[in-house]
């Protein structure tokens, strides 16, 4: 079998086609934040991989454990080697979520994280979200079609059935580089018609769309964009419980997969 993003596209459509057809074995667990990761690893008994094959000198964590039939991978970016502080952002999502693909072979991604929410689309703190579509708020390039390659509109893998048996809330989610929203970034959102706000999604989306790897999205609200608190210290504030609430949405999403095939879901 090619590595998903090798080989023809008859060869790609032919392994999703396989895929489809047995029950997901392999999950890859994107997650940013060391916080948001550790109750995963803990509810999972995941072990940290010290001999993973991401590149030499590079501060990705990549965890790893079985659960009920599903193999589970875990990356986070680890550490900055600079700053020492979360690495956070498109950038560092999209080189983990590539690597972790190439190195692991899912059959499934989940990227799960905090976010922002508009209480304007119904956003409170401690929901989460089961993303339907994500897109980019800060990429502007004012050129016919660049313009649409810059927001990047995609839809997340559908699951109508998970999405039931959890009743979990659902909205579009926009992606952008900073914490806070400039006047820039605000009319964007509200041009993608989002409800919830982070630093990865749409990177991720990019990543498992381009090697063909369906991708979910579970997002918990630690903070209200458009509340009166500051972002910063409202997210600050909120973090630890919402990222247990997280865990055990994550632990909910990963018992319904379980003997499911993909379009089971």
């Amino acid at each position: 079998m090619a590595p998903h993003g090798e080989g023809s596209d008859a060869s790609v459509e032919a392994m999703v086609a396989q895929v489809e057809k047995h029950p997901i074995s392999s999950i890859l667990i994107i997650i940013a934040m060391q916080t948001e990761a550790l109750p995963v690893v803990n509810k999972f008994q995941l072990i940290e991989n010290p001999h993973s094959s991401f590149p030499k000198g590079v501060p990705w964590i990549h965890y790893h454990g079985a659960y009920k039939d599903i193999i589970i991978n875990l990356v986070w970016p680890g550490k900055d080697l600079t700053f020492g502080v979360d690495s956070v952002g498109t950038i560092s999502a999209s080189l983990v979520t590539y690597a972790s693909i190439q190195a692991l072979q899912p059959d499934l991604i989940i990227n799960a994280g905090t976010a922002g929410g508009f209480k304007e689309k119904g956003a409170a703190i401690g929901d989460v979200f089961l993303v339907s579509h994500v897109a980019f708020h800060d990429r502007r390039i004012p050129i016919p079609v660049f313009d649409l390659y810059g927001v990047g509109l995609r839809q997340t893998y559908s699951t109508p059935n998970l999405l039931k048996a959890l009743n979990l809330k659902t909205g579009k989610l926009s992606t952008g580089d900073s914490l806070d929203m400039s006047p820039h970034d605000e009319a964007s959102i509200a041009a993608n018609n989002a409800t919830v706000k982070d630093m990865e999604g749409a990177a991720v989306a990019y990543v498992a769309e381009l090697l063909k790897v369906p991708a979910i999205f579970v997002k918990a609200v630690t903070d209200i964009v458009d509340g009166e608190k500051p972002t910063a210290e409202e997210f600050l504030q909120n973090l630890a419980a919402v990222t247990a609430t997280l865990e055990e949405v994550v632990t909910q999403v990963i018992d319904f997969i379980s003997g499911k095939c993909l379009p089971e879901l």
